[in-house]
């Protein structure tokens, strides 16, 4: 379990300039600037002459605001956690309680180990992963600030689930379980018109007509982003064999990037055939979750009552 009573917010120089040296070399850091001459005096703790020199150049909010972050990166203990933001991700550390003047004048606290990006469990800790509360403080103007959504952090560093969280995942899934026995009830018209509309929402465009293409495709589909190709096979149940088949065929189709094979019933046996990489079967599990995905629940309870 990571414990931090305290979590600080560190901007690694100005634009990021110093978060590639500070987080990816051998000997990993925090770093602080400022044009603060007076490295003795913070280590000696005299926090009134530090703010005294800043009021020289700036307002007293601004002096004691500066005051505040060089104190806070000198005397802030190993059990703080520091956390910036680099590469897209959130970086986390502790910090050894050691402050040393580089020959530029800022100053470096070696890291306890080394910063990491990940939960306790090796999942990546992305921004866009991340709650905007949390990730809005890397909009900090200053340099070091506190983290008000330190628990949040601390769970998901934890890899602790939310109780909200974890009751909308087992909503989502009852959800996906309960259209499921409705995909199966779907006549063959209409499972292909599911798969249609599931493919539409994901971007991809019919050239052909639907259901008039030609025997061996269902769906002729492109993408218009990516300019890939690809074909799909609709149907309600099927074999080993006829799989097998599909794929000889689709082999014989330079014109398709991609081979899409969908069935609902009976798919264990097809899950047997070792699949090229440009060919994707799609069982009742993975097309339910598509369907709730596609916000087409409605259109399915309507197609089936």
């Amino acid at each position: 379990m990571i414990e931090a009573k305290t979590v600080k917010f560190i901007k690694l120089g100005r634009s990021g300039g110093w978060e590639e040296r500070c987080i990816e070399s051998d000997k990993p850091m925090i770093r602080l600037g400022f044009d603060n001459p007076h490295h003795q005096k913070c280590l000696e703790g005299d926090w009134d002459f530090i703010n005294r020199y800043w009021l020289e150049s700036k307002t007293k909010g601004k002096a004691t605001e500066t005051t505040n972050q060089i104190k806070d990166f000198y005397t802030q203990p190993r059990s703080t956690m520091w956390i910036t933001f680099y590469k897209r991700k959130l970086y986390w550390c502790f910090a050894k309680e050691k402050v040393t003047q580089l020959e530029d004048g800022s100053r470096i606290r070696e890291v306890d180990g080394e910063w990491k990006s990940c939960n306790v469990n090796g999942d990546p800790l992305y921004v866009e992963n991340l709650s905007g509360k949390l990730t809005k403080v890397q909009m900090f103007r200053g340099t070091i600030c506190s983290v008000k959504e330190s628990s949040y952090l601390l769970k998901r560093i934890n890899a602790i689930e939310l109780p909200e969280v974890q009751r909308a995942k087992d909503s989502l899934n009852s959800l996906i379980s309960s259209v499921k026995p409705l995909i199966k009830n779907l006549g063959w018209q209409d499972f292909e018109l599911l798969v249609d509309l599931v493919f539409s929402n994901a971007g991809w465009q019919r050239v052909a007509t639907l259901g008039k293409v030609e025997k061996s495709i269902d769906l002729d589909v492109i993408s218009p982003v990516t300019g890939r190709r690809a074909f799909i096979q609709v149907k309600s149940q099927s074999s080993k064999d006829e799989l097998e088949d599909y794929i000889h065929q689709f082999n014989g189709m330079p014109q398709y990037d991609e081979m899409y094979y969908i069935c609902h019933t009976g798919t264990s046996a097809l899950e047997t055939v070792r699949l090229p990489n440009s060919v994707q079967l799609i069982g009742l599990d993975h097309m339910a979750e598509l369907t709730v995905n596609a916000g087409l629940v409605k259109w399915l309870i309507t197609k089936a009552s």
